[in-house]
């Protein structure tokens, strides 16, 4: 089976688990209706789990070489926890998110969550660097929040690389609602750090794989 083949598979299963989990944060069904969906929700756990992979091992869907990963929490078409959001990236180190969020990232009662809002811009700022050659984990994260963000809104995340020191890369990134792209809601700094190539073979090594997305090249400062 190719990996195209299998990602189209775990797409289907994510997007329906997504509706799933929807429905479960807003259901006010009957206690009896709660019990039956629990029985079905467990028997759906087992059969999945009758093949699994470790904490530390990577997805057949993944592809860690590039950084892009089918269960992200962030936009991972398989995960159901995720938005998901489209992300798209250019080489010159700019990246957007598009995003519309649900009861499921609820925080106060018709907003999203800070964390959630913290996590989007998170992943936009290092797609912004992944695309330009930058690998690097986080660092810092400074995260300023203008205005609340509502739940049902089309979001737009954006991020642009700023300096680069060595390992290290500063970028910035600002979040709006689609249809009102000059009122800031949030924006965040970030500093990100590429990991020498010794030290990512002991970071990943439990997933005995080559994650490149995240190192820099032999020699750098």
């Amino acid at each position: 089976m190719s990996r195209e083949v299998r990602r189209a598979a775990v797409g289907e299963l994510g997007a329906a688990l997504r509706d799933l989990v929807d429905a479960a944060v807003r259901t006010e069904v009957s206690l009896d209706e709660l019990a039956a969906a629990t029985d079905a929700a467990r028997s759906l756990a087992a059969r999945l789990r009758a093949e699994t992979r470790g904490l530390h091992d990577v997805a057949a869907v993944d592809d860690p070489s590039t950084g892009e990963r089918w269960y992200s929490p962030v936009y991972g078409p398989g995960n159901p926890v995720a938005p998901p959001m489209v992300a798209t990236d250019s080489p010159d180190g700019r990246a957007t998110g598009r995003v519309t969020l649900g009861k499921p990232h609820e925080g106060p009662p018709g907003l999203v969550h800070g964390g959630v809002v913290a996590t989007m811009l998170d992943h936009v700022l290092a797609r912004a660097l992944r695309a330009a050659g930058r690998g690097g984990l986080t660092a810092t994260l400074t995260v300023t929040y203008r205005r609340p963000v509502q739940l049902g809104v089309p979001l737009l995340a954006t991020a642009e690389m700023g300096t680069t020191d060595g390992r290290r890369t500063t970028a910035t990134a600002r979040l709006v609602a689609e249809d009102d792209p000059t009122t800031t809601l949030a924006e965040a700094e970030g500093l990100f750090v590429a990991l020498r190539p010794e030290r990512a073979a002991d970071v990943f090594a439990p997933t005995g794989r080559d994650v490149g997305a995240w190192t820099t090249r032999s020699g750098d400062d």
